[in-house]
């Protein structure tokens, strides 16, 4: 693995794109693209502070080596692997936030209508109250969640 391809591959590894990563140097987003095709070289200062981006040594990003590159990847793939964890932490939370929400708002339309036919309480301002308490439940419950999975 050359200079060029692993640039690209550490750029990727990081979502960012050409453009994002010219603006981190100072540079124009074809100097990047021109680097990434092996068109040319980057200064040496633009190779220092590549290694700081990315979070590895100026001798990981000029010296070929297989080390590196399995390296490279595997970084890459423990990336992906976390990236992928807190997008699925926080679909089951949203889902779990959801499903609480319902019974909530469930137990509550059924409070209602216990109290309207049973007990013949017909007034607006005990239904209000009813619906900003289970709101304030679920808002609770929600907050709580995602506090624990932090």
């Amino acid at each position: 693995m050359d200079f060029s391809e692993r640039l690209l591959t550490l750029r990727k590894s990081l979502d960012l794109t050409q453009e994002q990563l010219a603006e981190k140097l100072n540079v124009s987003r074809q100097s990047v693209s021109k680097w990434e095709s092996g068109q040319s070289v980057p200064e040496l200062d633009k190779i220092v502070a590549l290694s700081v981006i990315f979070g590895v040594t100026t001798d990981s990003l000029l010296k070929p080596s297989e080390m590196t590159e399995l390296f490279v990847k595997t970084e890459l793939l423990e990336k992906q692997q976390q990236q992928m964890l807190v997008r699925e932490r926080k679909r089951s939370h949203i889902i779990r936030c959801i499903a609480y929400s319902i019974g909530v708002y469930l137990l509550f339309t059924a409070a209602y209508f216990v109290g309207h036919f049973y007990f013949e309480i017909w007034n607006p301002s005990v239904i209000f109250a009813e619906f900003l308490i289970a709101t304030a439940i679920v808002i609770f419950i929600c907050v709580k969640g995602m506090g624990k999975e932090e």
